[in-house]
């Protein structure tokens, strides 16, 4: 699978919506223009067997197109790959396609200017020249702010906007053609509170821990690798819907300091309590003080790689770290296994390959995509 970071050079505006990268919304954008989509692929990343969903409109203009972009599919060897022939399949459309700029009615207009004043200027953030972009703002009750990006279509209000949102689950908009701008505006509120304990968690963890990954966290994140030593962290994957509850916990580190950390992690779940915060009672599962920020500076305990003498690489930080207590020098995943293919006298087996550290030359192993 192609990086992610190319795949936001091609398409800006296409956001991964979870951790495993199966599934992908936002927009690609054409003649300047930005068409809402929604792309769902399969565990194994199989492209032939991804699914498309999309607006009403963009639909209507790829109509005679879809045999190609199912040859597309099966064709190209990665998401990158796709959105590049897509993004030249749609300017073809739109070259082709005699309602490319669809007129608005009069009646569009009046409603939405009316929906508009309903709702209250004082929340549009921003709000296109041709009337069918609009941003709109709002304020969660713990006074935190928060944007939905809305795409009108010309059957407004028969049909509803395509919303776009920084949330780490779906934002599905219940909508009849009696509704309005504030009935969008409404949901949002109340999706944002729904989420309110989800983000408290996430912020008490960024306010008070040294976050290693990701580095400037989105709303929509769900992970956060959490510092609590040299070189030893704990990545922890927490359920929007339930963030009260126990989260996946990845220990990453020296066997010898991680192997006790794990034993406490699994002879004290059975502790863990929905009562108290998430950071409080991952401290009292790994029984650990994580480095505060009050206290202690990131470069105390974050160490550059010891191959490529950088702290970042394509974004990640060094995940790797020797196992020898003397040594500890910590790695980038894919600054390793190039050092190990390297070696004359490394060996492999399969896609995990062995060699010595280039520090202390105990031996390692890393693995291509682990």
């Amino acid at each position: 699978m192609a990086g992610t970071g190319a795949l936001l050079r091609q398409c800006p505006l296409l956001l991964p919506q979870n951790r495993e990268g199966t599934v992908y919304e936002g927009f690609v954008t054409a003649q300047d223009r930005d068409f809402h989509i929604r792309i769902l692929l399969p565990t194994d990343f199989q492209l032939k067997n991804a699914r498309l969903e999309c607006s009403w409109y963009l639909k209507k203009i790829l109509h005679g197109y879809r045999h190609i972009l199912k040859q597309r599919l099966h064709s190209c060897p990665d998401l990158v790959s796709f959105m590049v022939e897509l993004k030249t399949i749609l300017e073809i459309a739109l070259k082709n396609t005699q309602d490319l700029h669809i007129p608005r009615p009069p009646e569009y207009y009046s409603c939405l200017v009316r929906d508009l004043e309903v709702l209250g200027w004082n929340k549009v953030t921003y709000m296109d020249t041709g009337l069918t972009t609009i941003k709109l703002k709002a304020e969660d009750s713990c006074g935190r702010q928060h944007l939905i990006t809305l795409k009108l279509n010309a059957k407004y209000p028969t049909e509803p906007p395509d919303c776009l949102v920084d949330f780490p689950v779906q934002f599905a908009v219940s909508w009849m053609p009696q509704n309005s701008l504030v009935d969008i505006y409404n949901q949002f509120l109340a999706a944002l509170e729904s989420l309110k304990e989800f983000w408290n968690a996430m912020d008490e963890i960024d306010e008070k821990t040294w976050v290693l990954e990701p580095e400037n966290p989105t709303r929509s994140a769900t992970t956060r690798r959490i510092a609590i030593g040299n070189n030893v962290s704990v990545t922890v994957e927490v359920d929007p819907r339930h963030p009260n509850t126990l989260p996946e916990c990845y220990l990453l580190g020296a066997d010898h300091v991680v192997n006790p950390l794990r034993t406490k992690l699994n002879n004290n779940m059975h502790s863990w309590d929905p009562e108290i915060s998430l950071l409080q009672n991952l401290k009292d599962l790994l029984d650990v003080d994580f480095p505060s920020r009050a206290v202690l500076e990131k470069s105390d305990f974050a160490k550059d790689c010891g191959i490529c003498y950088a702290y970042r690489l394509d974004g990640a930080a060094p995940d790797h770290v020797c196992d020898d207590p003397r040594c500890g020098q910590p790695f980038h995943q894919a600054c390793l296994y190039e050092w190990l293919q390297g070696l004359p006298s490394s060996r492999q087996s399969f896609n995990v390959i062995f060699g010595e550290c280039p520090y202390c030359n105990k031996v390692r192993k890393s693995s291509e995509n682990e």
